[in-house]
């Protein structure tokens, strides 16, 4: 009944078949209209153009198809899991099953050596060590532990999101399972097909979320434009072959060549030129781009929001020092855990971790394996075919793990620990939580000892009020101000937990109360080398960057300061807000960092510089959001710091960042960022891995200088999209032009002078174009975003004035001339042709071609200098040369190929060279003066005009309110605040 329901557990990923593709991309509407062009062109007489682009769109086609086809087989084989698994069934018998026919109910029982897991899965027995890198980034590999169990998990609602600690993902690879009760490592099905976290992932690839970027947008209104143009030409053309007698059908196939000229089917090809380059040479700096439509979005970013450890910081944190406690007060502090006296603090030190052995070397999170390596202690674990450890005799039940003390020789001679302590079970670190904790017991102790370690404020809410020194504040603000990571250590005997039996039934919350205080765990939090400069080079680009982090507050704003996210005289101010309570709403108060440390509030206060950061805690941001819908807008155009943020916060403050109109990146290395880095418009993981599903960019090097690379490289992408764009539409439009000039005496362009634009000339150059690589220097300046916009249409419109102008005059000029003889206007081309008014229209609109090329070109400030671009700059100039050979001395095959009509006139040929020369020089005075003189003057106007985005308009607001945040003065909820975000 069961299969029935859920159906089989397969990812199936259809692969069409060749027949079944072609019919779909010919029914596309580029191929439609590619096909539609070469049947009239064929009507036309133009036999070699329409055959080269028959066989040009021909191959492109089957490339398209083999391409397609590969990548659907590739994907299919990464979803295909076939593995045949033991299931346990409900009347106690066992069966080799395929994991296709596994569903959510059934008892599965994992290999102890590891296994590739075929849906997702709730552990119920044992442990596993699991590598999720493939949907999370992490390269440490997690340990997963059994679900709880027990009298008080009885009422529990499993939630893979909320008991992911305990959850088996679709395609994660165990690499060591091990078990404690009975033989086998059993866990639950809980979700199969596509609606595991594998699934999801493959859903994802199949249907990727719409990149919503105004440029695309704008391009094809754009085209739409151009094909009203062409419809605008098409009626003047067949006006004018009218009344040239034109015979009925070839006006209807010349006014519909009209479209095929003026509408490029080239244009979306070219459009991915630019960001097809930047991801090659994004992937040789070891970035990697899954989503590359996401590469032109990073050229407008304006935010950036950064993970701190192992982002920020590095990941592996060395112990300062350990500071415990002596008839309940702090004791100095020692920077030699392994010199602290036998006692809970030491033993907490000891087994506080989920360190697990793999192919015997310790392998968990870098913090606790630092953490036990200043201890000297040494975990050990049986080996499944080594039965159980030696000396567990001594402990009187079964354990999971044993602690042994540093052999006698690596101790200090005033130090001698002889006795190893038992890990009966871990409660694993929960980012929910902010804690974890294990049950430990010793050699001859009947009952068992409960450590945990966790962040300060949370540790010491659960322990008894009269073991938390009084200066415990004090102490905490000292060292996190200092920028040192700070975690609390505690204890609580349990008389009642005897055996591993009894250490299973036991419930987290009913283990972790009313705790005894022991210290604090002093870590050096270092700053990487590469953070301060990047984070400079990003606030003088101005890119704004953000911490979030899960850490305590004031040691976020120690690595703010030392990474100059906060400048040395810029201020920082404390938002704290508080949920409503019995007889007053939610309130929220601003409070100057030097306060809340207990420092005098300076006298002079112009030691700051005007420069105001706020910041604040994930509880803050909750009430927030909740209770102060209408304030959280401005605070968040000012917040800088977010500490003691969970995984599900960071998601909602990069959603509400964007929802002021930001264009957010995120940056960060691990699991609890996965959700930010796939909010976010661009995200970026630090992660070995080749390329993580967690995000679009994936790069290599653990370090953020990636950021400000793949800024500059989406700038260059968006430029050289934009001129491309511009290119095409040009040459279209040049195209267009010389073509109505032509129809209007009665002929046309030749077949290979249709060619040789098209192919040697246009494709080459808007191939070639995208080559320039990004400027070296990240400025201030962003790239247009919208093409539909007053520079963009603006150099379209007065380029298309110059070359009309240009094509006009040649014209004008040529049959002004005595050697001139009009063309027989009684018959059409090809037929007419060679002719002097198509041999120097022919001719001029080849420079300009050319001279477009090198205009829309441009460098600085998002691009290098043209000059860099070898290849390009090359091919131009053997270009330039053809086309001064095919003026002034076009011989032989070349001449009578491309139907040119001799002219012997040299002060002619030199003057059309000279008004080319006139047209390169007008061309790069147009852009220059629009670059420079338009821009400057619209960004006056802009500075009058209410800008369309929010947070700009927000910070004109908060500019103009220098004495806001109100300092020192609560804030109360009105009913409007908490209604507005419901």
């Amino acid at each position: 009944m069961r299969r029935k329901i859920y159906g089989p557990n397969l990812i199936e990923v259809p692969v069409k078949s060749y027949a079944k593709l072609l019919v779909e991309e010919v029914l596309n509407p580029f191929y439609i209209f590619q096909v539609l062009s070469i049947v009239l062109w064929v009507c036309d007489a133009y036999y070699y153009y329409a055959a080269c682009i028959f066989l040009i769109s021909t191959i492109s086609l089957g490339l398209s198809l083999y391409e397609t086809r590969k990548q659907s087989t590739t994907l299919r084989n990464m979803a295909r899991m076939s593995i045949s698994i033991r299931v346990h069934r409900a009347d106690g018998e066992e069966a080799m099953v395929s994991s296709a026919e596994l569903v959510p109910g059934d008892c599965i029982s994992l290999p102890l050596d590891g296994v590739l897991v075929p849906c997702d899965a709730a552990l119920l027995t044992g442990e596993c060590m699991v590598n999720e890198s493939m949907l999370t980034g992490e390269s440490v590999p997690v340990l997963k532990t059994p679900l709880p169990n027990g009298g008080g998990a009885a009422g529990t609602i499993y939630s893979p999101k909320e008991h992911q600690r305990h959850t088996l993902f679709c395609g994660t690879h165990i690499i060591q399972a091990r078990s404690y009760v009975g033989q086998e490592v059993l866990a639950v099905v809980t979700r199969t097909g596509f609606c595991t976290a594998k699934g999801d992932l493959i859903s994802s690839i199949l249907y990727p979320k719409p990149v919503t970027f105004k440029f695309y947008k704008d391009a094809v209104k754009f085209v739409l434009f151009l094909a009203v143009l062409a419809f605008i030409g098409t009626l003047y053309s067949m006006l004018i072959m009218v009344k040239n007698q034109v015979p009925v059908g070839q006006i209807i196939i010349r006014a519909l060549d009209l479209i095929t000229v003026i509408v490029p089917p080239a244009l979306p090809a070219a459009m991915t030129v630019g960001s097809i380059y930047a991801q090659n040479r994004l992937k040789k700096r070891g970035i990697f781009c899954i989503s590359p439509p996401r590469i032109n979005l990073c050229g407008k970013i304006r935010l950036v929001c950064f993970d701190k450890t192992g982002t920020l910081t590095e990941e592996g944190l060395d112990v300062w020092g350990v500071i415990s406690l002596e008839d309940g007060r702090f004791m100095p502090i020692i920077h030699e855990p392994r010199r602290l006296p036998s006692g809970p603090m030491l033993h907490a030190l000891a087994t506080c971790h989920s360190i697990t052995l793999l192919q015997g070397q310790p392998v968990g999170d870098p913090v606790d394996l630092k953490m036990v390596e200043s201890t000297g202690w040494r975990l050990e674990m049986a080996e499944e075919d080594e039965g159980e450890l030696p000396g567990l005799q001594c402990f009187g039940t079964k354990v999971l793990a044993m602690m042994n003390p540093p052999p006698e020789e690596e101790q200090p001679p005033d130090r001698k620990h002889r006795s190893p302590v038992a890990i009966l079970r871990r409660f694993p670190f929960s980012s929910s939580l902010q804690r974890m904790s294990v049950l430990t017991k010793h050699p001859g102790d009947d009952a068992c000892w409960l450590y945990i370690k966790g962040a300060p404020e949370v540790v010491a809410s659960l322990c008894s009020t009269e073991t938390v020194p009084a200066d415990f504040s004090q102490v905490l603000r000292h060292y996190t101000a200092d920028g040192f990571r700070v975690l609390a250590l505690a204890c609580r005997p349990l008389s009642a937990v005897r055996s591993f039996e009894d250490a299973l039934q036991l419930t987290r919350d009913a283990a972790e109360s009313s705790l005894t205080f022991l210290g604090f765990l002093v870590m050096k939090n270092v700053l990487k080398l590469e953070s301060a400069p990047v984070i400079t080079l990003l606030r003088n680009a101005g890119v704004r960057p953000v911490m979030v982090t899960g850490d305590n507050m004031l040691t976020a704003v120690n690595v703010a300061r030392s990474c100059c996210m906060v400048g040395p005289n810029e201020r920082v101010v404390f938002v704290t807000a508080s949920p409503p309570g019995r007889d007053q709403p939610a309130s929220v108060k601003f409070i100057p960092a030097e306060l809340s440390q207990g420092e005098k509030q300076p006298e002079d206060a112009q030691q700051w510089d005007g420069r105001l950061h706020l910041a604040m805690n994930g509880k803050s941001f909750a009430v927030l959001q909740e209770h102060f819908a209408d304030l959280l807008p401005k605070i968040l155009v000012r917040a800088t710091v977010f500490a003691r943020m969970s995984p599900e916060q960071k998601t909602q403050l990069v959603c509400s960042l964007q929802e002021l109109d930001y264009c957010v990146g995120m940056c960060g290395d691990g699991a609890n960022d996965c959700g930010a880095l796939k909010a976010a418009d661009v995200g970026i993981s630090l992660s070995e891995a080749e390329a993580s599903v967690a995000s679009p960019f994936t790069s290599c090097r653990a370090n953020i200088e990636c950021v400000p690379t793949v800024i500059r490289e989406g700038r260059c992408s968006l430029v050289t999209s934009f001129g491309v764009f511009k290119y095409m539409a040009l040459y279209s439009l040049v195209q267009f032009v010389s073509v109505l000039l032509l129809y209007t005496i009665n002929t046309n362009l030749s077949d290979f002078q249709f060619l040789f634009f098209d192919l040697i000339i246009t494709t080459t150059v808007a191939v070639l174009m995208g080559r320039t690589g990004p400027a070296r220097e990240l400025g201030v300046r962003r790239p247009q975003g919208a093409l539909i916009s007053v520079p963009v249409l603006g150099s379209l419109l007065l380029q298309t004035a110059l070359l009309i102008t240009v094509q006009v005059l040649s014209y004008f000029i040529t049959v002004s001339q005595s050697w001139y003889v009009p063309l027989n206007s009684t018959v059409t081309a090809p037929q007419n042709l060679p002719n002097y008014e198509n041999t120097v229209l022919f001719c001029i609109s080849g420079f300009q071609y050319l001279i477009l090329a090198v205009a829309m070109s441009k460098g600085y400030p998002f691009r290098e200098p043209l000059y860099t671009n070898v290849l390009f700059l090359v091919v131009l100039m053997l270009l330039f040369g053809l086309l001064i050979w095919l003026t002034l001395y076009p011989l032989g095959f070349p001449k009578t190929l491309l139907k040119l009509q001799g002219i012997d006139d040299l002060n002619f040929k030199l003057l059309l060279l000279g008004i080319a020369t006139l047209n390169f020089f007008a061309a790069f005075v147009l852009e220059t003066a629009l670059d420079y003189g338009l821009l400057g003057c619209l960004r006056k106007l802009r500075r009058k005009k209410a800008s369309s985005k929010l947070f700009k308009r927000l910070e004109k607001d908060l500019s103009q309110q220098p004495s806001w945040p109100p300092l020192n003065e609560p804030l109360f909820a009105t009913p409007r605040m908490s209604i507005a975000v419901r």
